[in-house]
């Protein structure tokens, strides 16, 4: 219990000090602590005399996202590769960070790897910033003597992995956002414009056309039980999203029709096999062996049916069945990714070829999103014009109807 307390005592205080150090030059520096009596202690150790010692504000921060975790992975591998030390490099990235989340990850990591604990062990008490495939990389990178590498390479994927993520949710987010603005105003219009018209007509004394009728009735209806249909629509979204992300079930339903959806359908799929082949490219280029890999090149794949596909090739693969049979057993991958796999496996050099189908199916998915954002505004245009323009024309068909009134 006492060692749990210190621990978390530890991770409370960050300190900024200022000393000389033994040639009298006055040095700077963060270092985190249980109190300052550890700063002094432990500068003391270095050759450093303290002049000053203050407890650092700590902000609460933003959420660290993956993009924060590509940019920090890029910097320290440059870093590194410019000769800079691991904890020198570590340090400048933390103290340079605009999210104090993510430099409060930094500080915890450099501590522990300023305790002797390996990077690779440091980044695996952080599961939710590391996944399996960042950590295996870098205890590659480790053993064999060559981090700095291995770093970029995993910067590189990373960062292809985020822009494959970004143009599949930007293809995704018009549609979405235009369907959201729609319902507004069609809720604006059936709560306080037709009511207004509903008054006029009443007045007429005339019978009114059956398209009017409809949207009269749709209006008393979101007028009186407007807190009812927000509510249904809104719970239901939040309690759907939340079984998508909780619920195994659900999820590889979703993921089925997501890459049965019709346009966007192959746009996932393409983007899915991108990330597959580059992550087993990334991995199988590391020196980490095939079935291995294959651990972590499911779950980066982003859909439950490329996972479960993955775990059945890794067991035939470990029952000596070569990759491309059994990718070909999967029944997901194109010809191209197969054959390209198999002159890979001829030639011994699966993690080039298998790069190449990965930039091909970025390119691909480059291009598609391309062609849905001008596909998809005339299609936007005309669902818009359906709607907004059936609602204005039955509203307006008593009026032509006044003369006969009059």
């Amino acid at each position: 219990m006492a060692t749990a307390a210190s621990a978390r005592t530890h991770k409370e205080f960050v300190f900024e000090w200022e000393g000389k150090d033994r040639n009298g030059k006055v040095v700077r520096g963060e270092t985190r602590a249980a109190g300052e009596n550890q700063v002094m202690a432990s500068l003391r150790r270095q050759g450093v005399l303290t002049t000053k010692i203050k407890k650092k504000r700590m902000s609460s921060g933003k959420a660290i996202k993956p993009k924060d975790i590509a940019i920090f992975t890029r910097q320290l591998a440059t870093m590194m590769k410019a000769g800079v030390p691991l904890l020198q490099a570590f340090d400048i990235v933390g103290r340079g960070n605009a999210n104090a989340s993510v430099s409060r990850l930094l500080n915890d990591i450099r501590a522990d790897v300023e305790t002797g604990t390996s990077l690779s062990s440091a980044f695996r008490k952080y599961p939710k910033y590391f996944d399996s495939l960042y950590c295996n990389l870098v205890e590659a990178g480790e053993a064999a003597g060559i981090l700095e590498d291995l770093l970029d390479r995993l910067a590189t994927y990373m960062e292809k992995t985020e822009a494959i993520k970004g143009k599949i949710k930007s293809a995704l987010m018009y549609p979405t956002s235009v369907i959201v603005v729609a319902f507004v105003v069609v809720s604006i219009i059936m709560i306080f414009v037709i009511p207004a018209f509903k008054q006029v007509f009443t007045s007429f004394g005339a019978d009114l056309p059956a398209p009017t009728l409809f949207v009269m009735g749709m209006s008393e209806f979101f007028v009186s039980y407007w807190w009812l249909i927000f509510g249904v629509i809104g719970g239901g979204l939040y309690f759907f999203m939340q079984a998508w992300k909780r619920n195994e079930r659900v999820q590889q339903v979703m993921d089925r029709l997501l890459l049965r959806m019709p346009i966007f359908g192959d746009l996932i799929n393409k983007s899915c096999i991108a990330r597959w082949t580059r992550t087993l490219a990334t991995m199988f280029a590391a020196g980490v062996p095939l079935v291995e890999a294959l651990d972590s090149v499911g779950g980066a794949s982003g859909n439950s049916v490329y996972a479960d596909a993955t775990t059945k090739i890794q067991q035939e693969v470990s029952t000596g069945t070569s990759l491309t049979s059994a990718m070909t057993n999967a029944n997901l991958f194109p010809s191209m990714v197969i054959q390209m796999t198999a002159i890979g496996e001829e030639s011994g050099s699966i993690d080039h070829m298998l790069g190449k189908a990965a930039d091909f199916y970025e390119q691909e998915v480059d291009d598609m999103v391309a062609g849905l954002s001008s596909l998809m505004e005339p299609i936007i245009i005309v669902f818009l014009g359906v709607i907004i323009g059936g609602i204005v024309v039955s509203m307006y068909l008593p009026i032509f109807k006044l003369g006969q009134v009059v």
